[in-house]
């Protein structure tokens, strides 16, 4: 099954901090800020799910969180975290096959549109697109490779996918620029970089 990190769940939080120390987790923490109080927010490939606690400790009641994870071993990392008095409903599949009548306030994607092809990212996003409200945020996280990356930066992100391939069958070896999909139609409001700028944070809002 592509894309899935059932052989890594157990380990994974400790292999991007050993690397990347806590600027992946600060790189979300800086996005999760930006989440209104009593906001309906859909979680896209959360992992180990130490963002809900995260999140908790900014609003410890009011969110209603689904939380889309594909790797069952996540999903069962993810139900052990204290999530206070918000609520999750977990579903365990690719955001491919999850279907909702929900809009909702925020989405949340870190880390995640890198997993694709761009065939698939199109797809992908204007699913995502559709189930943001109106006036909704999308909550964007992931590396970046650019022009003014430094070597080491484009050497570790080959090291990455490559890792990744063998353990998750990941089914894609590179990074998509993203900033083309938001640009049509949401502004951003916010934008941080991290780990000498190899890692971008960015709200987006909706035109109007």
């Amino acid at each position: 099954m592509p894309n899935n990190y059932n052989n890594i769940a157990g380990m994974y939080d400790f292999l991007s901090r050993m690397v990347f120390q806590k600027s992946i987790v600060n790189a979300q923490t800086f996005l999760l800020y930006h989440i209104p109080a009593k906001s309906k927010v859909l979680i896209v490939g959360g992992g180990t799910g130490w963002v809900l606690e995260s999140l908790a400790k900014i609003h410890e009641t009011g969110i209603e969180i689904t939380y889309v994870e594909k790797s069952e071993k996540m999903i069962a990392l993810s139900k052990q975290k204290n999530i206070k008095n918000n609520t999750v409903e977990f579903i365990n599949t690719g955001i491919e096959e999850f279907s909702t009548e929900k809009k909702f306030d925020v989405i949340l994607t870190a880390f995640f549109f890198d997993n694709f092809l761009p065939e698939k990212i199109e797809t992908v996003f204007l699913k995502l697109d559709q189930l943001l409200a109106a006036n909704g945020l999308w909550l964007y996280a992931d590396f970046t490779n650019n022009k003014s990356s430094k070597w080491w930066q484009k050497f570790l992100l080959k090291a990455m996918y490559l890792f990744f391939k063998i353990t998750c069958n990941i089914e894609t070896q590179k990074l998509t620029d993203m900033s083309p999909y938001f640009s049509a139609s949401y502004n951003k409001t916010a934008e941080e970089h991290f780990y000498s700028n190899f890692i971008i944070a960015v709200v987006y809002k909706r035109k109007m």
